[in-house]
């Protein structure tokens, strides 16, 4: 089986997704990490040097290819990788993937996002809490549509990892 975590960014799929690989003995990938290894680039460069769209050609490629060839994985994703070209029904129309949404509220968001906003392209040009929130609260509106076609959502906020997990795996098994 093959466990995908989505997300908006900051939601916890990178550190969940660790902690769950180990609870269940699963490999654990993060998609972005995954594409710069194949890509020997940040995503921030792919951005940069080709692209937004050849960024989500190679991140639908790269997920196809690990759907296709991987079991016992649990798969985090970009916050956007579910929102575009057909990704989602590559998940849903997959028998051997369960989608799990870590749902966190547009505040407990901010909180994660205000102090790493350096190392995340999308955001490092916003300078108030405010105006992070607006970002957030809209980026959540398009892209909810995609995020709740998840087969199973947990909510984070004000929960503890331990008990995310075994929420999650109460959910899975």
């Amino acid at each position: 089986m093959i466990l995908v975590l989505i997300g908006y960014m900051a939601s916890g799929k990178s550190t969940l997704g660790r902690i769950l690989g180990k609870k269940l003995n699963y490999d654990f990938i993060d998609l972005d990490d995954y594409i710069e290894e194949k890509e020997q680039l940040s995503v921030s460069d792919i951005f940069k040097s080709k692209g937004e769209i050849y960024f989500r050609k190679k991140e639908t490629f790269y997920l196809k290819e690990l759907l296709d060839n991987k079991t016992n994985l649990i798969l985090s994703l970009g916050g956007g990788t579910p929102c575009y070209s057909n990704n989602m029904d590559l998940l849903t129309n997959n028998p051997n993937v369960k989608s799990i949404y870590l749902k966190a509220s547009i505040p407990t968001l901010v909180t994660r996002l205000k102090n790493e906003k350096s190392k995340r392209p999308l955001i490092a040009h916003i300078e108030t809490d405010e105006l992070l929130a607006e970002f957030i609260g809209k980026h959540l509106f398009e892209r909810s549509q995609f995020y709740n076609l998840s087969e199973i959502t947990i909510t984070t906020d004000n929960k503890k990892e331990e008990d995310i997990i075994e929420e999650l795996v109460l959910k899975l098994f």
